[in-house]
């Protein structure tokens, strides 16, 4: 069901089940599988018990049908120009995902998302460093021992120099894994278009999280 996005009404006539039936057995799984997603202090500790030294850590936007009423309007992301749920993913450096945020309205943008999971303290409490985009620039600003590091950015008077401008595709390079991640999170056609409440987002984005991770250590 999940994974090619099948209707409840589809899967029910095809078990001569009902589609109540088919609807409970579904949120009662999602709801063991979202159980063990791990916790972020654990998915760290468990990254610096294995020998890593960092992880990678991006944001992204899964669509959702456009629903009526106020409260759906901050569910409207003008970077994407669509609706959708925002969530925060990090992933080791090899691109396998280890945590995934709890979803927020899609015109979050990523570092007010990572400042409100406090993923810098989180960061430096397991020892590790981070990958991220110049979405998450301003998030570590310690210039002397950086725990998140962003690259340069460019501005209308700032021209980047020719060893900021190797640095960041370094850094380029350092964080290609993370889309892999993502990549294999939304094979899921479930999350083409997502059709449930956004309430229960979050809880179906860990179970394929722990989906995911079955599939790709298979």
């Amino acid at each position: 069901m999940l994974r090619h996005d099948q209707r409840l009404a589809d899967m029910a006539g095809g078990n001569n089940v009902s589609e109540s039936t088919v609807r409970r057995w579904r949120d009662e799984l999602i709801a063991l599988l979202a159980a063990q997603a791990p916790c972020l202090d654990r998915a760290l500790k468990r990254v610096a018990k294995t020998g890593g030294e960092g992880v990678l850590i991006d944001g992204t936007l899964i669509p959702t049908q456009r629903r009526t009423g106020k409260a759906n309007r901050r569910n409207y992301s003008g970077k994407h120009h669509h609706h959708g749920l925002h969530f925060l993913a990090l992933t080791d450096e090899r691109g396998r995902l280890i945590w995934i945020s709890a979803a927020r309205p899609g015109r979050t943008h990523d570092i007010t998302a990572a400042r409100h999971d406090h993923i810098l303290a989180h960061l430096r409490a397991a020892g590790l460093g981070a990958l991220a985009d110049l979405g998450f620039r301003g998030l570590d600003n310690d210039v002397r021992d950086p725990v998140i590091v962003t690259g340069f950015h460019a501005g209308r008077t700032h021209k980047l120099t020719p060893g900021q401008k190797d640095a960041n595709r370094v850094l380029a390079v350092g964080r290609a894994p993370v889309e892999h991640g993502f990549a294999h999170l939304k094979n899921w056609r479930t999350l083409t278009k997502l059709r449930t409440d956004p309430a229960r987002a979050t809880r179906l984005l860990r179970a394929l999280l722990v989906l995911t991770n079955l599939e790709v250590n298979r």
